[in-house]
């Protein structure tokens, strides 16, 4: 007997309940409703009553029921929308006819305390709203008729007698948002422990800032023994710095260790969940749904969760006229304290499916191959492998000259110096898309601290400090290139920002971070962080030494001695020569059409980002929680890989 054949003989409407497994319907108590305990064979019972009633052709139902049985978590119901094989509309009234339940009137009144008694996020991530009592009963929403097998005992110990009755996904949202938003809200902002959260960082008080004020004037006052001291600081931080990028350009240059044979065979293929934060989004969703669209993982096994800001009316509304899949959905981030990417991402993996969580950028173009190499790359390596940091690029390299030289530079970071810094066993601080994880590790270092700016860096920390490392993915990510000076400035100057949030947090307790890290890691964090804070901050200090090299005068050239200045002048030479050699390296890596020409140009492009340092300075004393958003969408061209 075909499959088709045999979903004719079920009987839709037969009681599924095993003894002591009643739930009593709320409309109709005189009749058990239909929900079967066992997800597959409530899927049959479903596709029994759709091939019946002449709502999806057997081919497809056929389809459907093929991906339902690769794995628990892949019901018949997300199959089918994820397809646009069934009108929304119709399958809700189909699955009311398949259980017997009655439709919720989620405009009524009802208890929100309700809902503190099975968790806010746990309500929100099921799609299922308790009502309100009736009698010794209680009558619950749900937007899936199999929530309430799968939950059965949950709800029982909770609620005793449950009524249950269904409703739409996106009313269920709606009401547990306009409930317990607040509460959601916090909920996302305090992830991550005290101790390894930037949350506590207060900004700078009135007095302060005099004192500063006052500390700046009088070292004017004494302005030679004052740049004695930040020129020695900024030569030793450039000489440390790098001696790091020479050591992993080198490492880099060392043949590919040998891949790992495979130790665990998929039996099914694992649900990935990629995390995509929108705000002020509204004209990105279309190009964003066609590029995500090219990945070539399977979509009943692919949960793409575009997450929202709940006053962010413009992408809300933009989302809700864009055609989504049914493999993509929305979330909704409840108002909050701060306003932040983290936060974002907090909330929406309480809600995502996935055993692994992506990281995407609205205006990412991943590779369509890039998520199942995140599989196996997983499936090849043990727990203690916890992240995978793909590479970044840009498609539009050659827009302007600034272009070029952001793309030079992510060429530099992400084809040299990551994988150098991973072959000497150095921490790793993360870009902030094109990111993978083991959802458990995630959850349990609580995710990203919602107060940090630059949320990647730290969490990259945070993995090391916990015994987990980060490799790098053999796979690439086109993004949109920052064309022009002050939005560059803005984005450069929150990653500053971040990186000086993140040395605090982790500085807090030197002596714990050096035994979490170990000498070899903590010297590292040091040269990383402090080293590039310091290089961007005292630059200018620096430059002033390009007059003895052309012939000039400089102040400090009787203090220093003959010797001191020659030492400084070579050690400027080579670095400027080690960031040519990485270049030329890098650009042939990521297969960029730039010409070899433009590298030497980067010397002129590396001063911006002191502007964006001393933005990022006065924003870490006044502002430094303000999350200053990077705006894409200007090169509309579809990127090709």
């Amino acid at each position: 007997m075909s499959i088709a054949q045999r979903l004719l003989t079920l009987r839709p409407n037969a009681a599924a309940y095993a003894p002591g497994q009643r739930i009593l319907h709320p409309f109709r108590p005189d009749r058990a409703p239909t929900i079967a305990p066992d997800a597959h064979e409530g899927d049959q019972r479903l596709a029994a009553i759709l091939l019946r009633g002449g709502l999806v052709p057997p081919h497809r139902l056929l389809a459907a029921l093929a991906h339902v049985k690769d794995g628990p978590s892949h019901r018949l119901i997300e199959v089918l929308r994820e397809r646009n094989w069934i009108d929304e509309s119709s399958l809700f009234a189909t699955l009311q006819r398949q259980t017997g339940l009655g439709q919720a009137d989620l405009a009524a009144p009802f208890d929100p305390s309700l809902i503190d008694s099975l968790g806010a996020t746990f309500c929100l991530a099921e799609r299922i709203l308790p009502l309100r009592r009736i009698g010794a009963a209680t009558l619950i929403a749900a937007a899936n008729p199999q929530s309430f097998a799968r939950h059965q005992h949950r709800l029982a110990e909770v609620f005793g007698q449950v009524l249950p009755s269904l409703a739409r996904s996106s009313l269920i949202e709606t009401r547990i948002l306009a409930a317990r938003g607040p509460a959601l809200a916090q909920a996302a902002e305090v992830t991550v422990p005290a101790h390894l959260s930037c949350r506590t960082y207060r900004k700078a008080s009135s007095a302060m800032l005099w004192l500063l004020a006052l500390g700046a004037g009088l070292g004017v006052l004494v302005i030679k023994p004052v740049l004695w001291v930040l020129t020695m600081w900024a030569v030793l931080t450039l000489a440390l710095s790098t001696g790091l990028k020479l050591g992993a350009f080198l490492a880099s240059l060392r043949p590919p260790l040998p891949e790992a044979p495979n130790r665990a065979h998929l039996a099914r293929l694992p649900t990935v969940s990629i995390l995509v934060a929108l705000y002020k989004e509204s004209d990105i969703a279309g190009r964003l749904v066609q590029r995500l669209g090219r990945l070539d993982y399977p979509h009943a096994v692919l949960d793409v969760v575009l997450v929202a800001e709940e006053e962010d009316s413009l992408t809300r509304e933009a989302l809700a006229r864009a055609d989504l899949p049914g493999w993509m959905r929305v979330v909704v981030t409840p108002k909050g304290k701060v306003k932040t990417k983290p936060r974002a991402l907090n909330h929406a993996l309480t809600q995502c499916y996935g055993t692994i969580v992506g990281v995407y950028d609205a205006e990412d173009a991943p590779a369509p191959d890039q998520i199942r190499k995140v599989v196996d790359h997983f499936a090849q390596r043990g727990p203690e492998v916890a992240c995978l940091q793909g590479a970044l690029d840009f498609y539009n390299p050659t827009k302007t000259w600034l272009a070029r030289c952001f793309t030079l530079e992510y060429a530099v970071w992400f084809r040299v110096v990551l994988p150098g810094l991973q072959r000497l066993g150095l921490p790793l601080p993360l870009g902030g898309t094109t990111l993978f994880f083991r959802r458990e590790v995630l959850e349990k270092l609580g995710g990203w601290d919602a107060y940090n700016v630059t949320e990647d860096a730290d969490l990259g920390i945070r993995l090391v400090r916990h015994g987990y490392r980060t490799e790098i993915l053999a796979s690439s990510t086109l993004e949109e290139a920052t064309c022009h000076a002050l939005p560059w400035v803005k984005q450069r100057s929150r990653w500053i920002k971040g990186y000086m949030m993140t040395y605090i947090t982790h500085m807090r307790a030197p002596a714990r971070l050096y035994r979490d890290l170990g000498l070899r890691g903590f010297a590292g964090f040091q040269i990383l962080f402090l080293g590039s804070i310091s290089q961007a901050l005292l630059a200018p200090v620096l430059w002033s030494f390009w007059g003895f090299c052309l012939g000039l005068g400089h102040p400090l050239s009787g203090a220093l001695g003959h010797q001191a200045l020659v030492f400084m002048t070579l050690v400027f030479m080579g670095c400027e020569a080690l960031n040519v050699a990485m270049g030329l390296v890098g650009l042939r890596r990521s297969g960029q059409k730039i010409a070899a020409l433009w590298v030497p140009t980067l010397a002129l492009y590396f001063p911006l980002q002191t502007f964006a340092a001393y933005k990022a300075a006065y924003e870490m004393l006044v502002k430094p929680f303000f999350w200053d958003k990077t705006s894409h969408g200007a090169f509309h061209q579809a990127p090709r890989f």
